[in-house]
């Protein structure tokens, strides 16, 4: 099953880092509570997720704010250590909720993995962007190839919100 319009988001532990420390997290609890827009990307300092993805993210969080969206959230088949690493690194700050899904559980749970098995990388995530609004999915991008930052832009989301 992938992510549809009207499903509920899955109940999966993901992890984050609070005050330095790993902090498991219930995807219902922090993606199912007011407008959430959440983007999934194959990996954390990967290039498009890297150079475009999350930076176009965090550039635009005031202005999905300003559209009444409560939490942007990106989720990674990454540990939370990179996920951390990373959003340090891109100067996140608090713009973005940055969740790691290190065994990809989610990925899984949402019908949305990527076999980067050919280039090395295991099992990960597909880049896709979708607005839940109380943990129900009004809207799902799914982009056509993992290297594309298109549908499931910060762009492309303002337009439909």
């Amino acid at each position: 099953m992938t992510l549809s319009i009207g499903d509920t988001v899955p109940d999966v532990t993901l992890i984050t880092v609070r005050n330095g420390a790993p902090t498991p997290v219930q995807s219902s609890d922090v993606l199912g509570s007011g407008t959430v827009v959440l983007f999934g990307v194959p990996g954390a300092f990967t290039p498009a997720c890297s150079d475009q993805h999350l930076p176009e993210y965090v550039l635009r969080a005031d202005e999905l704010k300003e559209k009444g969206v409560d939490t942007i959230a990106c989720v990674a088949v990454n540990d939370a250590f990179v996920m951390d690493a990373w959003g340090r690194s891109r100067e996140v700050g608090d713009k973005v909720l940055m969740l790691g899904d290190g065994n990809g559980d989610f990925a899984k749970a949402v019908g949305l993995t990527l076999d980067g098995t050919g280039f090395g990388l295991g099992l990960r995530s597909q880049r896709y962007a979708a607005v839940l609004k109380d943990g129900v999915v009004e809207s799902v991008w799914v982009e056509e190839k993992p290297t594309d930052v298109t549908v499931s832009s910060a762009d492309a989301v303002l337009k439909s919100l």
